[in-house]
C-alpha cells in the first residue's frame, strides 16, 4: 500500500522511518514546504518523491493513505481533503483544533468507509498495554484516580499551549485506561512570559463513578519527569516512563473505610501495605507497533484502537481546558 507523508518537521522523520521500514507500506511521498527539510529527507529515502505542494498527493489516484504531521491548525483541512479523495488517514495528535472539526472528520470517515487513525503513540507502549491488561484482569480493582506529571524544560510550541502539546498524551492514556464518561474539566495556568502561550498548567478531569484525573504539565521545569500514579481499590500502579527498565511497579496498597458499631458516625481508616512487584512489559518501539496496527486496520478495514472517535474525545477535553484556563479554573462541562 502506498502512503504519503505531509510534514517532515519534528515528528515527521520518525513516521517516515517507520513507514519505510514496514514491509506492507511504500513511502511514496514526503511533502514539506521547507526545501531544507526535503533536502534532509532526500539523503535517507532515495525512492520517495519529495514535493512541496500537498495537492500533488491528493491528485495521485494510486495513493492509498496520507499521514499528516503538520501544525494542529492545518489538520482539519488536510485530513478532510484526503478523506474526500477516498484515502485513509493517519493524523497527528491532537486531531483538530475544534470539536466541530473533529466531529466532521469522524462523520466523513464513517460515510466514506475510510480509516481515520489518530497518532496517540503512548497508547501503543508496552507499559500502557500492561496496565490495561492488569485492569481488565481485575488485578487493580475499580480504578479511582489518574494522577500524572509530565514536565520538562521546552520545547515551546508556536501554535499551541502546553496543554495541547503535553496533556494530550495523558488525556489519551487516561481515556484508554479509564473508559468512563468524562463530565467536566477544570484547568489553571498562566502566560508567565506575556506572549499569550501558557507554558505550565494543571488539569482536573471529573468522571463518572467519582473517578478523578489530575494532569500536571510544564515546559518550564528544571528536570524532566514522566510519572503517572493510577489508583485502584485493590492495587495501585506507578508508571515512570523515564525508567529504562521496570517502568511499571504495582503496589499492593490500599485504604479501607468502615464504621464501627460503637461509634456509628465515626469512620475508621485501615491501611493495607503489601508487596511491590514490577511486571514484565514488552520492549517494542511504540511507533513501530502502532504502524503495524495501522497497516492491519487498512488491510482488514477495521477501526483503529485510536480512531477518530478516540481523537474526538481528546479534543473535547482540550477545548474545554482552554475555556477553563481563560476563566481561571472554572469547571467546564463536557456535555
Amino acid at each position: 500500500m502506498n502512503i504519503g507523508l505531509i510534514g517532515y518537521g519534528y515528528w515527521g522523520p520518525n513516521l517516515a522511518r517507520n513507514f519505510d521500514a514496514n514491509p506492507d507500506l511504500e513511502l511514496a511521498y514526503i511533502c514539506d514546504f521547507s526545501k531544507e527539510r526535503l533536502k534532509a529527507a532526500a539523503g535517507l529515502f532515495k525512492q520517495t518523491k519529495l514535493v512541496e505542494d500537498p495537492q500533488i498527493l491528493f491528485n495521485d489516484a494510486g495513493l492509498d493513505a496520507v499521514a499528516i504531521a503538520t501544525p494542529v491548525s492545518t489538520h482539519y483541512d488536510l485530513a478532510k481533503k484526503a478523506l474526500e479523495k477516498g484515502m485513509d488517514v493517519w493524523v497527528e495528535k491532537p486531531m483538530t483544533a475544534k470539536v466541530e472539526e473533529a466531529e466532521e472528520l469522524v462523520e466523513l470517515a464513517e460515510k466514506s468507509g475510510r480509516i481515520l487513525h489518530v497518532d496517540h503513540t503512548f497508547v501503543y507502549t508496552g507499559a500502557v498495554q500492561k496496565i490495561k491488561e492488569l485492569f481488565e484482569e481485575g488485578e487493580l480493582g475499580d480504578l479511582i484516580y489518574y494522577d500524572s506529571t509530565r514536565v520538562n524544560l521546552g520545547l515551546f510550541q508556536q501554535d499551541v499551549n502546553v496543554v495541547w502539546d503535553l496533556a494530550a498524551h495523558d488525556i489519551s492514556i487516561m481515556n484508554h485506561l479509564m473508559p468512563f464518561k468524562k463530565l467536566a474539566v477544570s484547568a489553571t495556568g498562566s502566560s508567565f512570559y506575556g506572549n499569550g502561550i501558557v507554558p505550565k498548567a494543571l488539569l482536573t478531569v471529573y468522571m463518572d463513578n467519582n473517578t478523578l484525573g489530575h494532569i500536571n504539565v510544564s515546559w518550564v521545569s528544571p528536570v524532566k519527569i514522566r510519572q503517572t500514579l493510577i489508583g485502584g481499590t485493590s492495587k495501585m500502579v506507578l508508571y515512570d516512563d523515564n525508567q529504562p527498565s521496570e517502568k511499571i511497579k504495582v503496589y499492593d496498597k490500599g485504604v479501607s473505610l468502615y464504621e464501627t458499631n460503637e461509634e456509628l458516625y465515626h469512620l475508621k481508616v485501615q491501611y493495607r501495605v503489601g508487596d511491590m512487584w514490577a511486571p514484565k512489559i514488552s520492549d517494542h518501539e511504540a511507533l513501530s507497533y502502532e504502524t503495524n496496527h495501522f497497516v492491519d486496520c487498512l488491510q482488514h478495514r477495521k477501526p483503529s484502537l485510536t480512531d477518530g472517535a478516540a481523537g474526538l474525545e481528546v479534543v473535547k477535553i482540550l477545548v474545554a481546558s482552554h475555556e477553563s484556563l481563560r476563566r481561571r479554573g472554572v469547571p467546564v462541562d463536557l456535555a
